[in-house]
């Protein structure tokens, strides 16, 4: 890891050229479609307005839910999770020693703390020194833990976790939406120019690339959107795939499933009119989940509302 300053500052501007070579596609791809296809090739008015309306509304969804994915901090755990002071010290003492473990082990049973290592101790990370709430991992890249942490994605240069996986899953649905629009709309007359069946003017060039860039973008943004949405119907993040969830009764990597209904109801809230919008409605508060294990430790506690998730819930 880079220690000094300048190094520092290396990395995270490095880390942010994906982000600007994505911006520079779409800018390009607006000055594409919006200019030179739009309004100095297509000459039917009405077919060109038609196509300017359903773009603008794409594209500004689209970038509504980019800019939300990368600017919205991720959520760390809150002050709960971290040692007490007096505790600290005790707990930095005993390093190595199960007198640690005990120390953790104690500490969270006042937490909504149902994960547990596949050693059977507390998650704890040492660098943030914080108890890991359930499905909160640290991010090596921003430099902190996320709660219900997926992964970090380079091209929005950001952790995809509790706080922004909803916008997350509905830029790569937009950009679904957005790349067939501009392939389905421009083809006609990509083929039109490569046949010279139009006259070659200086929209030629853009409208014969606009075409086959959107099929790439488009296949790209379809692999993602289908692999998100197979792990969200089985409320599963990719941290998880490769890690599975262990419990007091051991390893189950379905352990936080509910249901279909339930698992994308907790990523994009209970009121459907809200889905199709990048605004936060996430179910709960990224630090306690509902689970479908019965086989709890009666030592640890269960706050309300994981116990709603318990009798409400069914498996997949």
């Amino acid at each position: 890891m880079p220690t000094s300053r300048g190094e520092r500052c290396l990395i995270r501007g490095i880390n942010w050229l994906p982000v600007l070579f994505m911006h520079l596609i779409a800018g390009w791809s607006y000055y594409a479609y919006v200019v030179k296809l739009c309004l100095h090739t297509v000459e039917n008015s009405g077919e060109s307005i038609s196509y300017l309306v359903v773009y603008h509304i794409l594209f500004v969804m689209l970038m509504w839910s980019c800019w939300k994915t990368t600017f919205t901090g991720p959520a760390a755990p809150p002050k709960t999770f971290r040692l007490p002071k007096e505790e600290t010290e005790q707990f930095q003492k005993a390093a190595g020693t199960p007198e640690q473990h005990e120390i953790l082990k104690r500490l969270a049973r006042e937490l909504p703390v149902l994960t547990q290592t596949p050693g059977g101790t507390v998650r704890y990370c040492d660098y943030c020194h914080v108890i890991k709430p359930d499905r909160c991992h640290h991010c090596f890249t921003c430099e902190t833990c996320v709660l219900k942490r997926d992964h970090h994605c380079p091209w929005v240069n950001n952790c995809v976790g509790f706080s922004n996986h909803k916008y997350f899953v509905l830029f790569l649905g937009y950009g679904i939406l957005y790349c067939l629009a501009i392939s389905a709309t421009s083809l006609k007359y990509c083929i039109k120019f490569a046949t010279e069946e139009l006259p070659g003017n200086d929209a030629k060039f853009h409208v014969i690339l606009l075409c086959p860039v959107a099929i790439v973008f488009f296949t790209g943004f379809l692999g993602f959107f289908n692999f998100h949405m197979w792990l969200l119907a089985k409320n599963r993040s990719t941290t998880e795939l490769y890690g599975v969830p262990v419990f007091r009764n051991g390893p189950d990597r379905n352990g936080f499933s509910l249901g279909l209904r339930q698992n994308v109801a907790e990523v994009f809230g209970g009121r459907k009119m809200c889905w199709p919008c990048p605004v936060f409605s996430s179910l709960g508060n990224g630090q306690s989940f509902g689970i479908r294990l019965v086989d709890l430790d009666p030592e640890q506690g269960i706050t309300n509302g994981q116990q709603q998730w318990l009798e409400g819930g069914e498996e997949v």
